[in-house]
């Protein structure tokens, strides 16, 4: 789906904050044999710079470091019924919001890798209270070394931020609460409090 102009999502601390509230998305790379993609977790480490980390066996690595690459992340979504609008002739659509990061690949030493995976898992972790946080301290001896192994950390320096928040915002007032409403009572409660917000 295109973007419209009604649809831009132009408040980019917002569209941060909604990449790290997620922090999963599809990282993907043309290469001269194919366009590789790999879904993954993901980790703001400054304004500018997202760490992300991969499997080592994965073949996207080979294809990462220096080249410029794109993640996509998707947040809530869902199918909107032109019967949800009460006006007449609309047509079927999605409504959803997303966000696409772009920008230069840089491999990450071992320490920086290290102390992003910490950071994620930290990060993860600290949205599970009161659980007590789990930390890698909890494994046995040397079984975290066994898994960095496997592992490779990457960061992008992200160039450009483009957020898209796709909410009915080209109807009128009415349509969309009859959506969020129908949303709602379908189970999509995140889309339709998306929605609602726009009204405020």
């Amino acid at each position: 789906m295109t973007p419209g102009a009604p649809y831009r999502w132009h408040d980019e601390p917002a569209v941060r904050a909604f990449v790290g509230q997620v922090g999963f998305g599809l990282l993907c790379v043309a290469a001269a044999d194919r366009v590789h993609g790999v879904h993954l977790p993901l980790i703001w480490l400054d304004d500018r710079r997202i760490g992300l980390h991969i499997h080592r066996a994965n073949p996207i690595v080979k294809h990462l470091n220096g080249r410029d690459a794109l993640i996509v992340v998707t947040g809530p979504n869902a199918y909107i019924s032109p019967d949800w609008y009460g006006l007449p002739d609309k047509v079927p659509t999605w409504n959803y919001q997303s966000a696409e990061l772009r920008g230069p690949m840089v491999r990450l030493d071992d320490d920086a890798t290290v102390a992003q995976i910490d950071a994620l898992s930290h990060d993860r972790e600290s949205r599970l209270s009161p659980k007590p946080a789990w930390t890698r301290d909890k494994m046995s001896d040397g079984l975290f070394e066994r898994t960095m192994a496997g592992l490779v950390g990457f960061a992008m320096n992200v160039d450009s931020i483009h957020g898209t928040a796709k909410l009915g915002q080209d109807k009128p007032a009415t349509a969309r609460i009859g959506v969020a409403d129908a949303l709602e009572a379908h189970g999509e409660v995140a889309l339709a409090n998306l929605m609602r917000a726009t009204l405020a």
